[in-house]
């Protein structure tokens, strides 16, 4: 299936993680979004690729994670990725870029993002980042860095026409 939203995704993205990252610089973690007052969550940052895979298979084994995708029972390699451009999932292998310029790539909504595509059924026709991802992205970004970091996420991806559902 075609992936309509990919690069829709991404600016989003990239906006919510400006955010996150402003307010890391400048100690200040209320911000106004929509017309809503809200306090940013902290985010986990990762100092290395062992770290992303300790933090990988700690999630995959949650009950709750277990309960709602059959996937995660599926454990996922996390490996280092030449170039700093962008992290990348296939085949159950997370790549990350850790060079000192890549090291945006060491953080919690990154890693969370290649998790939905690793939890998505490989069998189906839903697109790369199509509802489905969305949703299972949404939800992991909810239940771990927190209902504020969702809600944020959710604004962006409505401001930039991605469909959620």
């Amino acid at each position: 299936m075609r992936d309509t939203q990919r690069s829709a995704v991404y600016e989003a993205e990239t906006l919510v993680r400006t955010m996150f990252d402003r307010a890391d610089e400048r100690g200040l973690r209320s911000v106004e979004v929509m017309g809503s007052t809200i306090t940013l969550p902290v985010e986990r940052k990762f100092g290395s690729v062992e770290s992303v895979q300790a933090y990988c298979d700690q999630l995959l084994g949650l009950n709750w994670v277990l309960a709602t995708w059959p996937r995660a029972t599926i454990p996922v390699s996390v490996r280092s990725r030449a170039g700093n451009a962008a992290a990348h999932y296939s085949n159950d292998v997370i790549a990350v870029p850790d060079d000192r310029d890549g090291r945006w790539a060491l953080r919690e909504f990154v890693v969370l993002h290649e998790l939905a595509h690793h939890l998505g059924d490989p069998a189906s026709d839903e697109a790369s980042h199509g509802p489905e991802f969305v949703d299972r992205y949404t939800s992991l970004v909810g239940e771990i860095i927190g209902p504020e970091a969702t809600f944020v996420l959710r604004a962006m991806f409505l401001a930039g026409g991605v469909r959620t559902d």
